[in-house]
């Protein structure tokens, strides 16, 4: 082995019961989740509840400010179907206000830099945010507990703080220059003026008493109620051109999958604007190119990464970018839930970048998104800025696959353009190869996207990296808890003959796990998960 690559193993078993799982970047919020399925809730409430801790937990990858996708599978009536709750941008924008400069970075997604990088950090920066949106509406649609009922455990850890782990302050270490930019942001991520020491938790009064207003007045006062009305004076104050219209006239919309097919299981994604048409790219380009072989293997990942390559090179030709130079980076969320029927669901959101714009709204405590960032700030290209335009263009590609009828896994991830990859990789696995989900989990990926060369985890052997060697210029590089290089996947999968469900997430995020079915406490102990305390 490379003598530069570091001597270690981390191994997360998967959880199973037949009752349902959940499985999300925190170990916490999988757990609210699952208290859903114990209290009578599917899989719908299970992820909602799911994503509204997540907000507490994680924050500095998703929360109310944000947006995102949701697929659902729905076992009674066999159909899919998609939420899209991503931002769109302020009817007022102006692209007058992000002047190009060539002396600032590139944003995220890989569009030309902009003057004091207005539309990366700051109030100019922020969308109109869809979560709370997205959430209620499939929540109303399919759910069966009500919004009270799931944000309560997104209330009880909101009272008790922001746990801080070591993950926690190298998170908040990573954003310092964003957040100090930013006097709400800072009093609570930068106490003392540095980020907090682990074994701690951050007060959050304000976004406790928004989740409370919340769970009180319902979802619609976040869009045309007390919450809008804040909402948007803060708005105003740090001069965004978002309005107390923009708030009310936000809308989700509600469609089927973008759908395809793979070795006779049927694919469901979030649709044309997600990375699901790149997701479904990959899997027929080794429908028609790859015949697997009886275990995983050189063969195996020559052909992901030519796949791969494919369709990030025709995405990148239609959303107006250079065939290499790709993002690197980027915080997102993804959960995915499943329940005793068979019910899924494979939810993502975002802020986009790590503490999005780096703004907490001041009187709700809410930490606002930077997605103006996915918008070309030149025009004449499909993802160019105009008012009221919601974003269309995103790597998130929640995915769901179904046989005959019933659904067999759900799965997503984070981690901005390795996204596609892992997604596609963990779903070409599980049926090219008919593996566990632990082991699809566990298996060593590679991550390509067009960009001229192919990183590659050691893990997969000194016969691997050299057949990959003999096809591809190599990025070696091992999965590490930072940077991830590999995204960070939460998946569950349901066996249609007996009715386990199982649920998995990244070994090698600390705080990721999954969780069977079990009443929601602040404490670990007799909870079913497989993550280590936070």
């Amino acid at each position: 082995m490379n003598e530069n690559v570091e001597q270690w193993q981390v191994r997360k078993p998967a959880v199973s019961s037949p009752d349902g799982a959940v499985a999300a970047q925190h170990w916490m919020a999988a757990r609210a989740g699952a208290a859903m399925l114990a209290q009578g809730g599917n899989a719908v409430d299970a992820a909602v509840a799911c994503a509204m801790a997540l907000n507490v937990v994680e924050p500095w990858m998703c929360g109310l400010g944000g947006s995102g996708f949701l697929v659902v599978w729905l076992a009674k009536d066999r159909e899919a179907r998609v939420f899209n709750f991503q931002g769109t941008l302020a009817e007022a924008i102006d692209p007058a206000d992000y002047p190009l400069d060539p002396a600032e970075p590139a944003s995220l997604m890989g569009y030309p830099g902009v003057r004091d990088q207005a539309n990366v950090r700051g109030y100019g920066a922020i969308t109109l945010p869809g979560a709370v949106a997205g959430l209620s509406a499939a929540l109303t649609a399919h759910g069966r507990l009500s919004w009270a009922e799931v944000l309560a455990p997104g209330i009880a850890l909101a009272e008790r703080g922001l746990p801080v782990d070591w993950h926690t302050t190298l998170q908040v270490a990573l954003a310092m220059d964003l957040i100090r930019r930013d006097p709400a942001a800072s009093a609570i991520y930068l106490p003392d003026g540095a980020p907090p020491l682990p074994e701690t938790y951050r007060p959050l009064p304000a976004l406790t008493a928004t989740l409370k207003t919340l769970a009180a007045e319902g979802p619609q006062s976040f869009y045309q109620g007390s919450l809008a009305e804040k909402i948007a004076a803060d708005l105003k104050a740090g001069g965004s051109r978002i309005t107390i219209e923009d708030l009310a006239g936000y809308t989700v919309e509600q469609h089927a999958p973008l759908s395809g097919s793979h070795r006779g299981a049927a694919i469901h994604t979030a649709g044309e604007t997600s990375g699901g048409a790149r997701l479904l790219d990959m899997l027929a380009y080794l429908e028609d190119a790859f015949t697997p072989g009886e275990a995983v293997g050189p063969d195996t990942w020559i052909a992901y990464a030519r796949g791969l390559d494919q369709a990030f090179a025709t995405h990148k030709r239609k959303v107006g970018l250079a065939a290499a130079g790709a993002e690197e980076g980027g915080c997102t969320s993804h959960m995915s839930a499943v329940d005793a029927e068979g019910n899924m669901v494979a939810l993502t959101y975002t802020l986009l970048n790590r503490f999005g714009s780096g703004v907490v709204l001041p009187q709700t405590g809410i930490l606002m998104n930077n997605s103006v960032s996915y918008f070309d700030p030149r025009p004449g290209n499909p993802v160019s800025m105009a008012g009221g335009k919601r974003i269309n263009s995103s790597n998130m590609c929640p995915t769901i696959a179904t046989r005959d009828g019933q659904a067999l896994f759900a799965v997503g991830a984070s981690g901005a353009n390795h996204i596609v990859p892992c997604t596609a990789q963990i779903t070409a696995l599980l049926l090219d190869y008919g593996i566990s989900l632990e082991e699809a989990f566990h298996s060593p990926r590679i991550d390509a996207s067009a960009r001229g060369s192919v990183r590659v985890n050691p893990a997969m052997g000194t016969d691997g990296v050299a057949a990959l060697a003999k096809v591809f210029e190599l990025e070696v590089a091992q999965l590490m808890v930072f940077p991830k290089l590999y995204s960070c996947p939460s998946g569950v999968l349901r066996d249609p003959e007996t009715g386990t469900c199982w649920g998995a997430s990244d070994p090698s995020a600390p705080a990721a796990g999954a969780a069977i079915p079990a009443p929601f406490s602040l404490t670990p102990e007799g909870t079913g998960t497989t993550a280590p305390r936070a």
